[in-house]
């Protein structure tokens, strides 16, 4: 039997894990051990442990709790205490996810030690550098023995980049393998829809049943440290608020940043507005729900993007430029950035508009070819 580290650290990891946990028990019991290691990268309760109840996830092994940090604080944390398990115990590789901290600190301290490391969520592209995601994500699939593509699209950058076609080679001259395994998160989206509805009340506990409403949420650095990008945002929200209810769950981040970076009249207007309904950050099965419900959702996350289209929600995208290209070039998403003219126009487009939400993301079963190739491999 083979062994795998399965490492996570924030929420969005989590949920993709459960994928992989769910392919391991249901078809592959009698051929991989599953260990979990949490960096704690994301730590308040409500953002990380409540999920590992809600998903059925075993409890990690090892939980190093990290917390918060600078950049290069936290991922050598991060790289220190991966190590320490991976040289303490035998792995025959660990699985990564996307493009976190956590992810760059587990692919580093992982092939230092001749550890295959298999990365779920390849091959996407911002082509932003500044963005510290879009460095992790680059290291991590040159450090990878196999990278996982979710979509054609990842292919190609892949493939663009050379890694599809390096003559690489890692412990035991093994070459790397690349894969178009479709998308955990979809397999997520098939799974767990069917679930929440019966699992959580927050459609009718928030008095949402009979009214339409945006959902938003707000988390990337670069809009939550940002004064003028914040404050624009919030400009929307408002103005938005004027024509239907908006629901946001509140980001630790943003909370804490709230006050102090956003123009001290759009914060007063905001503490005014009823048609704003702020409320903590939401649980895997009622951030589904509003995603289910919402008319059109606001979003900074990579992750919200995909769930969004899975649910056949429109999408306004908070950022520049989206790893998630597909969702705009099908018209179901549009690329507002942090602009407040941008995003109003991008929502009385899409409220009224009838938008096709084409299967591009796998066929709800990328955790078990996942498990898979892992075992081949």
């Amino acid at each position: 039997m083979k062994r795998i580290l399965n490492i996570v650290g924030a929420r969005p990891q989590i949920i993709k894990a459960a994928a992989l946990t769910r392919a391991i028990k249901e078809h592959y019991a009698t051929e991989i051990e599953e260990c979990i290691l949490h960096t704690g990268q994301h730590y308040d309760s409500n953002m990380s442990g409540v999920f590992f109840d809600e998903l059925g996830i075993p409890e990690p092994h090892y939980q190093l709790s990290v917390g918060s940090g600078s950049h290069g604080a936290q991922t050598a944390k991060m790289i220190a205490g991966i190590e320490e398990v991976l040289m303490r115990e035998h792995f025959d590789g660990v699985v990564v996810y996307g493009d976190t901290n956590s992810t760059l600190a587990a692919s580093v301290a992982a092939a230092k030690l001749h550890v295959p490391v298999f990365h779920i969520e390849a091959g996407l592209r911002s082509f932003n550098m500044t963005m510290p995601e879009e460095q992790n994500r680059i290291v991590c699939d040159h450090l990878s023995n196999i990278c996982f593509a979710p979509t054609a699209t990842a292919m190609e950058n892949l493939r663009r980049e050379g890694i599809a076609d390096s003559q690489a080679l890692f412990a035991d001259g093994k070459r790397r393998s690349v894969v178009n395994s479709g998308d955990v998160m979809y397999d997520n989206s098939l799974y767990y829809a069917n679930l929440s509805a019966s699992r959580c009340d927050i459609i009718e506990r928030l008095g949402l049943s009979a009214t339409p409403f945006v959902l938003a949420t707000i988390h990337r650095d670069y809009n939550t440290d940002n004064h003028q990008r914040l404050t624009a945002i919030f400009r929307a929200l408002l103005a938005i608020a004027h024509q239907t209810r908006v629901v946001l769950p509140l980001h630790p981040r943003t909370a804490k940043l709230l006050e102090q970076n956003v123009d001290s009249q759009v914060y007063a207007a905001l503490k005014r507005e009823e048609n704003i309904l702020i409320i903590p950050p939401a649980s895997f099965f009622e951030i589904i729900e509003l995603e289910r419900h919402a008319q059109v959702v606001l979003t900074d996350s990579g992750g919200v993007q995909k769930e969004a289209f899975f649910y056949g929600r429109p999408c306004i995208i908070l950022r520049p430029e989206t790893e998630w290209v597909e969702i705009i070039a099908h018209g179901a998403g549009i690329l507002a950035d942090a602009d407040t003219t941008r995003i109003t126009e991008a929502y009385s487009s899409l409220a009224g508009m009838q938008v096709q939400f084409p299967p591009l993301f796998g066929d709800g079963h990328a955790a078990e070819r996942i498990v898979q190739e892992i075992i081949n491999y």
